[in-house]
């Protein structure tokens, strides 16, 4: 029997009981504790430098910005191709461009423009890659445990978001960014380790014939016929551009509304993180309870409440309290909604149900992030991230109100999809 067997039989664990998923879910682990540590030593680089919160929301919206475009591409590639060598070698490519950030900051060469051209470009590689790994991800679970494997992959994100500013804030103290940028460099040989365990998995002969904009044009044929994909969709724009952006400006919120610094930055990413893996290890008993529909719709209505509680914390110490629950409400709705995309469609079609989701997510993000950076200049941060989370409730009981049962009752099967033609157009 794999050791995995031997943890707790909590239902949210149970994807852990297939040692590939175990094995990939480790290395994605150590490789968000690096990327976390380059986060956080960035945002406040950037903060210090240019003392704007559009120059901060400007760089996080960079990385976030091709996907945008490019996540339709990600998910045709991720169909056709060995998902295992893709994501490696997407792993690689950020190594890569992580080594660039590393030598110019040892250097004392580091400045706002290349932080925002690295970003950008990691963004790219990053939004090409993605679906190939969460649907690899999808493949190492049975389907009915695919919700479980999401949350549980949020989990890990976020336990990087825990670990990583933590030991971000002991590094920068004891010797700068350029640290952390090696940090993070050396995380991405964890991922190509995992990924050297994993048996590959054949690909559908099909879907490799399949003319590549074919691919992608089936994909988005397929989520615009689907009423409950749709809704979905638009639910994930909305969520992204009106509550999201509180992750991206977090260095601005303990810098310039709280009076803090670098350490208070960490203190706040590290409690979104906290709650976030604490939802994650509760979710599968929850949607038991509860039900996934009606769960879904308890977490879309109650996130703009706990959003704006946030942004009126009047100390760290509250908007530590504040931002642990706001963290635990966000993985709770993002993971349902991404899972429903996925669980919708067959196998062969959920890299790119999933790229459609972060197209999505990646575009109301950068959006949000950049706009109500670039507002908060103008008329106080705190007001133009209250007016949002109260436009995001609005939005939400409306739709409650209008078609009261539509956004918990979003099927879960998957549809009917005809099979590969060879003479898709």
């Amino acid at each position: 029997m794999p050791s995995s067997h031997r943890l707790p039989r909590l239902a949210s664990l149970r994807p852990f009981e297939h040692p590939g998923y175990f094995a990939v879910w480790m290395g994605a682990l150590i490789s968000n504790i690096g990327t976390w540590m380059e986060t956080v030593a960035m945002g406040v680089y950037v903060t210090q430098t240019t003392g704007r919160a559009e120059s901060t929301g400007a760089i996080v919206a960079l990385s976030f910005l091709p996907a945008v475009i490019l996540s339709p591409v990600g998910g045709a590639l991720a169909d056709r191709f060995d998902r295992r060598a893709y994501a490696a070698f997407g792993a690689v490519l950020q190594a890569a461009l992580a080594g660039v950030l590393t030598v110019l900051a040892f250097r004392g060469q580091l400045t706002v423009p290349v932080i925002g051209v690295i970003s950008f470009l990691n963004g790219c590689v990053s939004t090409l890659t993605y679906p190939a790994f969460g649907a690899l991800l999808a493949e190492l679970v049975p389907p009915e445990e695919l919700h479980l494997s999401t949350s549980l992959n949020s989990a890990q994100f976020n336990l990087g978001r825990i670990l990583g500013p933590t030991l971000a804030a002991l590094v920068l103290q004891a010797g700068g960014p350029a640290w952390a940028l090696l940090a993070n460099t050396l995380s991405f040989f964890a991922v190509l380790v995992a990924l050297s365990r994993v048996v590959p998995q054949p690909r559908d002969a099909t879907a490799k014939r399949e003319p590549l904009w074919a691919g992608i044009r089936r994909g988005i044929t397929v989520a615009r016929d689907d009423e409950d994909i749709s809704l979905v969709l638009v639910a994930t724009f909305f969520v992204a551009a009106l509550v999201a952006p509180f992750i991206g400006l977090v260095p601005v919120f303990a810098i310039r509304e709280l009076g803090q610094g670098a350490a208070a930055t960490s203190l706040l990413v590290t409690c979104q993180g906290a709650g976030a893996v604490t939802a994650a290890l509760g979710v599968g008993t929850l949607a038991e309870l509860f039900g996934q529909r009606r769960l879904r719709g308890y977490a879309a209505t109650s996130i703009a409440a706990l959003s704006g509680i946030y942004w009126l914390a009047p100390t760290l110490q509250v908007a530590a309290v504040c931002i642990f629950f706001l963290g635990a409400n966000y993985l709770v709705l993002m993971s349902s909604l991404s899972a429903s995309c996925q669980n919708r469609v067959p196998r062969q079609l959920q890299a790119r149900m999933g790229s459609l989701y972060s197209m999505v997510l990646g575009a109301g993000y950068s959006l949000g992030v950049w706009f109500q950076g670039a507002l908060a200049d103008r008329v106080g941060l705190r007001f133009v991230a209250l007016s949002t989370s109260a436009i995001f409730l609005a939005l939400v009981l409306t739709l409650r109100m209008l078609r009261p049962t539509r956004f918990e009752n979003v099927a879960e099967a998957p549809s009917e999809v005809q099979p590969f033609s060879d003479s898709s157009h």
